[in-house]
């Protein structure tokens, strides 16, 4: 199931935090059926990795919010 990025905005920190775990252990889970002749859908792992890369998008722009601004 793909998450749109306002699905991922939506999501608190331990959820995101959570989702992003998961995530992680699908692309592993992917990669070793993609080297053992077994995944069915190879499109699933660039799915899995575009979603990752949303959901460390979406945690970098929440952590650069909550940092105080340095002045020049």
């Amino acid at each position: 199931m793909a998450r749109t990025p306002a699905d991922i905005r939506a999501l608190t920190d331990d959820e995101l935090d959570r989702t992003m775990d998961e995530c992680q252990r699908e692309a592993l889970n992917l990669r070793l059926q993609q080297q053992t002749g077994q995944i069915e859908n190879t499109a699933r792992i660039r799915v899995v990795r575009r979603e990752f890369a949303r959901m460390k998008t979406e945690q970098m722009a929440r952590a650069k919010q909550t940092q105080p601004q340095q002045a020049d």
